[in-house]
């Protein structure tokens, strides 16, 4: 049974990893894979607002996304933006990456081989990554500004789409970890958390929500997995 404190508690970390920013035009967008085409879905829309002339989709596959995308993430999402109608020479595909620290060195350097000069990028992720997927750009990215954008849905419409509130909750607790443990290893840069989010957060690990957490000091194999 999940409480009513669990949901305000939910709401708070919901709230927290999506970063607020409103689009813009950049450079370039990078759509970063996932099991959720919507990623896909928002690149498109943002291509067709004219908020960048180039899209790049980059992953590759996961346990949780092979069978329903065996060509590679990337490819899926490539596939998705054509049937929408955005045209090829629009589209580069990074079919290599497996964590979201590779999503964007491996963006970056697919970039640089185009030649394609970038001074700020639209960073699209899953709606709670956000803030994760920033901090790691930020991170590993220095000198370009970096504008968040995911589908624009509400908690309780996330959780219809997955179909399993329990996991959302888990997967929420679990990024919210790893805001705070990879400042240490290296991976994100450090962001303030606030003390209402940081003790929903404590309350949700002792409910059980759990299954998506690290063990403390785990090393970089583990602790960059992103799906």
């Amino acid at each position: 049974m999940i409480s009513t404190q669990d949901w305000s508690d939910t709401r708070l970390l919901w709230d927290y990893h999506q970063m607020g920013h409103a689009s813009r035009p950049c450079s370039v967008a990078i759509g970063l894979g996932s099991h959720d085409l919507g990623v896909a879905d928002v690149a498109v829309d943002l291509f067709e607002r004219g908020m960048a002339p180039l899209l790049v989709f980059t992953g590759a596959t996961s346990p949780t996304t092979r069978e329903r995308m065996p060509r590679g993430e990337a490819v899926h999402y490539r596939e998705r933006a054509l049937e929408l109608g955005v045209p090829s020479s629009a589209i580069l595909v990074e079919p290599r990456a497996r964590n979201t620290g590779e999503n964007i060195r491996f963006s970056r350097e697919l970039l640089q081989e185009a030649g394609v000069g970038v001074s700020s990028v639209l960073l699209i992720s899953k709606p709670y990554e956000e803030r994760r997927a920033y901090a790691t750009a930020r991170k590993l990215w220095p000198g370009v500004d970096f504008v968040s954008a995911s589908s624009p849905m509400t908690l309780g419409q996330y959780v219809d789409s997955i179909g399993d509130a329990r996991l959302v909750i888990d997967m929420l607790v679990g990024a919210l970890q790893r805001l705070l443990i990879y400042p240490e290893q290296g991976f994100v840069i450090s962001q303030p958390v606030p003390g209402e989010v940081a003790d929903a957060y404590e309350r949700l690990r002792r409910q059980g929500f759990t299954s998506r957490l690290l063990p403390d000091g785990s090393g970089q194999s583990r602790s960059q997995t992103r799906r």
